[in-house]
């Protein structure tokens, strides 16, 4: 008998009481690393918040839940707050104040650091992960394929390509999902412009790098464990793919004369700075910029133009004052054929401008940026200590800016009396801010006039699920995919 419940208690303490212990032992390890984590000659506290779970600490619920997790934690903590996300202690941050700090502060307060999946994924030698004088130069000659000359010459290629999808989705007997449909619209967009993909090319390739690209976002954000079937590693295996079809693009651009271009796209334009500079082509280098480069031009334009199809559809008589507008610059009605699109044009439809202001305000495609302290130092009263990240929450600044009056409603004639970069402060920063803004801005700009011009003066639409939920992962979209009708506007304006 006594050694039947000499075995009993045995197992017991094995199954139940060892784990138990091991696990309050591991977060009180846990605590203490925390702890050890302020810095002692700093006399402010940390934020305040939680740490989560031991080793893993809030990221599974900040991927599973997204918006739900961090409009919990902002109600909870306020406008900064500690967090432990994707391997590293993390501070959040938000308003304009505070997010105005951490900006301007790059090269002395903090520095650039995305999280490790995200370097790993996209590469080191990027544009979002490079500083300094590296920064600085691979900035310049990208910023050449965003010049008003370079723009210029977009336009037909942007008007051909919004054009064919828009036939497209009129002659669709179901629904169209405009998401999905959007990424591969402004992909071949990206591919065409600024990685100079031919027309054909970019027809039998769309789809399986499209798929590969979806792929690699998805796992974009994830833990730094590369191991089969882990995040990281289904990541690296989409990139590996878009990797071999760019190198292929980069070969037959290297071997191609410069001078039967009639163009140069952003990824000529890396590829003469490297000669330029007296280096050796790195191949690796290059196929990474353009990976970012095919990142950065189509998913966040995606995102926008799937909200801006949204908010639309919500506010006809929005959409009956941008027809408006465009009529009374000849770009609808009887002579709108004759009329060629210029981006002196596009500068003068100011209040289309600011339905797309009102997107972005309202539904930033980016969420936010990652830094990381270069040294311990105070915001508001917490300090943020040497080596902990920084995350500059975007969407959370505009929803708490006070200088937006009804900032729930969709109200594009907020911007009439002043442009964006007149708002007080850092309450409007859809772009980032610092040295560090997207260098994409007016490509977006004109993409998305664009598009608006195609879709008010050809379509009439209707959301078939009403107003979705919105998701972030990385950028913007709603989960349904917004499901939409799409019929022909009968121009009335003749």
């Amino acid at each position: 008998v006594n050694m039947v419940l000499y075995t009993l208690f045995a197992t017991v303490l094995c199954t139940l009481v060892l784990p138990v212990l091991l696990f309050l032992a591991a977060v009180k390890l846990w605590e203490i690393y925390i702890v050890s984590g302020r810095d002692p000659s700093c006399r402010s506290p940390l934020p305040p918040g939680t740490m989560g779970l031991p080793f893993l600490g809030e990221t599974l619920h900040m991927v599973l839940q997204r918006r739900k997790f961090l409009q919990m934690k902002r109600q909870k903590y306020g406008f900064i707050y500690k967090t432990h996300l994707f391997g590293s202690p993390t501070v959040r941050v938000m308003g304009a104040e505070n997010v105005r700090q951490i900006l301007l502060g790059e090269h002395k307060l903090v520095a650039v650091q995305w999280p490790a999946s995200v370097r790993t994924i996209l590469g080191s030698d990027t544009l979002s992960n490079l500083h300094g004088a590296q920064h600085k130069s691979k900035k310049k000659a990208v910023m050449k394929a965003f010049s008003r000359d370079a723009l210029e010459h977009y336009i037909p290629v942007i008007e051909e390509e919004v054009r064919c999808a828009v036939t497209t989705w009129l002659q669709s007997d179901s629904c169209v999902l405009v998401y999905p449909e959007m990424k591969r619209l402004m992909f071949r967009i990206a591919m065409r412009l600024l990685l100079g993909f031919e027309p054909e090319q970019t027809k039998s390739d769309e789809q399986e790098l499209v798929e590969a690209f979806e792929e690699m976002i998805k796992n974009l954000f994830s833990l730094p464990i590369d191991v089969p079937f882990s995040g990281l590693y289904r990541g690296l295996k989409a990139r590996n793919f878009i990797h071999s079809k760019i190198e292929e693009n980069i070969k037959n651009k290297i071997s191609k004369p410069a001078d039967e271009r009639h163009h140069k796209d952003a990824l000529q334009l890396l590829i003469e700075n490297c000669r330029k500079n007296g280096e050796p082509l790195n191949m690796q280098e290059i196929k990474e910029s353009a990976t970012e480069l095919l990142f950065g031009g189509h998913e966040t334009t995606a995102s926008t133009a799937t909200s801006l199809v949204t908010f639309l559809g919500l506010h006809q008589d929005v959409v009956q004052r941008m027809r408006q507008e465009l009529y009374a610059k000849g770009l609808l009605g009887a002579n709108s054929q004759d009329k060629s699109l210029n981006i002196e044009t596009l500068e003068q439809l100011k209040y289309i401008g600011c339905v797309i202001k009102e997107t972005l305000r309202i539904n930033p495609s980016v969420p936010g940026g990652f830094r990381v302290a270069l040294k311990t130092f105070e915001l508001n009263g917490y300090q943020i200590p040497k080596g902990w990240n920084v995350i500059y929450s975007i969407c959370d600044t505009h929803d708490v800016a006070e200088v937006f009056p009804n900032k729930e409603e969709f109200h594009p004639e907020r911007f009439m009396s002043r442009a964006p970069e007149d708002t007080p402060g850092y309450n409007y920063i859809p772009f980032g801010g610092g040295s560090r803004r997207c260098v994409g801005k007016e490509f977006a700009k004109i993409l998305l006039k664009i598009f608006l011009i195609e879709l008010t003066t050809k379509c009439n639409w209707t959301l078939l699920n009403g107003p979705p939920t919105m998701k972030t992962g990385p950028t913007v979209y709603p989960v349904d995919n917004l499901p939409t009708k799409f019929s022909k506007f009968v121009d009335n304006y003749n």
